[in-house]
């Protein structure tokens, strides 16, 4: 099936654009807004609306393949991509992107979604901004199903010899500033993990780790309090961009003594941790964290630890996964730009025997969310962000709802399906 034109809409993400370095600088939150001066590139305000840009790929039967390039909350923080703005990428979409597919043929996948991520723009010899190669690519899967008869799910798993997963993948979801509330409705909800917490300053993790650890004990609380079942046992993924650095100056023997403290609080439910340290470096961070897997082993401790920034392409993904720079590697996947890199991330950790979490952004939309499902159904991570926005509900249901119409399908017809999910059992 060819391709025969290429269209774009302007759209919007499910949450904003966060100038991370001005929040980190004390920038303060005001309603939704955050009062201050931005302080990345390309920020007007600390916060701004989120933008997306669909890719519709018109096929030659008249179907209608789409993908969403959008970009992390975070931009230009870690090492990414700067602000993907609609007007500034627009034209690169025109003058790159549409005279490389039109015409062409979309029933492979793998082969074109590899070709589009490896564009350089030759006005700025650079690869193209993650964002469009994200959108892209979730485009050419489409096409690809749609050509072939086939789930998105199903191209994945029949172009990287997988199969299919049974059951659903563990959904995270995440709570942003409204950590006490989602918290009941993720529990009523029976998310497998919960509520990521958005520790991201040290007014709301406590100049010494005491806001935290309270917080820990309130997640079991209300566990114990609203438990929809006895066999209800989630998982507690905390993310506290790299605040206990920050209180512990970096050292690794006091940061373990605090771990120590929170597996307690929380126990006797499992804790993930995601950025613990952050050294504002892409190789200090991924020693700091290595040094904290090793320490965190050593104690024997009830706890994982998550690597997230500086952990952004694919490159990144196995260089932190040869390093075990985590128990856990975040697959942030706007970060990666081509959605095939999603794929292979997801399983070198499996292969190396690394946690997988197919994580996103608040900042995504619900095609990219959609399709994302897909693509883990397909290689089985740990866990899977429910995503977009911050609401939870919304993204929950998104993700959740995907991953049922996949099973449904694929059951109706009896297609041969994987039991087995990510690293852990």
């Amino acid at each position: 099936m060819r391709i025969r034109e290429v269209l774009f809409s302007r759209g919007r993400t499910g949450f904003f654009f966060d100038d991370q370095r001005a929040i980190r600088s004390g920038a303060m939150p005001d309603g939704a807004a955050y009062l201050g001066e931005p302080r990345s590139p390309g920020f007007t305000a600390v916060r701004q609306a989120g933008e997306s840009v669909s890719v519709l790929l018109v096929l030659e039967d008249g179907q209608v393949a789409t993908g969403d390039c959008c970009a992390v909350q975070y931009s230009g923080a870690g090492g990414r991509d700067p602000l993907f703005l609609a007007d500034a990428y627009l034209p690169v979409l025109e003058r790159l992107v549409v005279p490389r597919l039109v015409g062409r043929d979309a029933s492979a996948f793998r082969p074109l979604a590899t070709e589009v991520d490896a564009l350089v723009d030759p006005e700025t010899g650079r690869p193209l901004h993650t964002a469009i190669r994200y959108g892209v690519t979730q485009a050419l899967l489409d096409a690809a199903a749609r050509s072939r008869g086939l789930l998105m799910a199903e191209v994945v798993a029949e172009e990287y010899g997988t199969a299919v997963m049974d059951r659903p993948v563990p959904i995270f979801g995440q709570s942003g500033d409204d950590r006490y509330l989602a918290v009941d409705k993720m529990i009523l909800k029976r998310v497998d993990v919960l509520p990521h917490g958005l520790f991201n300053s040290l007014a709301k993790t406590g100049a010494d780790g005491s806001g935290l650890l309270d917080y820990a004990r309130f997640l079991k609380s209300r566990v114990e309090l609203l438990r929809p079942g006895e066999d209800y046992r989630p998982v507690f993924h905390l993310d506290v961009y790299g605040t206990l650095g920050q209180i512990f100056d970096r050292d690794p023997a006091r940061i373990v003594d605090f771990l120590a403290r929170l597996g307690q609080a929380a126990a006797p439910y499992e804790v993930n941790l995601e950025g613990p340290v952050d050294t504002d470096d892409r190789q200090g961070t991924l020693e700091a964290l290595a040094e904290l897997t090793r320490r965190v082993d050593a104690a024997g401790l009830p706890l994982r630890i998550v690597a997230d920034e500086w952990c952004n392409t694919i490159e990144d993904v196995r260089d932190f996964a040869d390093a075990r720079a985590g128990h856990i590697l975040q697959i942030k996947t706007p970060d990666l730009g081509g959605i095939q890199n999603i794929v292979e991330a997801v399983l070198y950790c499996r292969a190396h025997g690394v946690g997988a979490y197919q994580g996103g952004t608040c900042n995504e939309t619900d095609r990219s969310a959609q399709v994302c499902v897909h693509l883990a159904m397909a290689s089985h991570p740990d866990q899977v962000l429910a995503k977009p926005g911050m609401g939870f509900d919304e993204g929950f249901m998104v993700v959740y709802n995907e991953m049922q119409r996949i099973l449904a399908l694929r059951g109706r017809r009896g297609a041969p399906q994987a039991r087995e999910g990510g690293t852990r059992p």
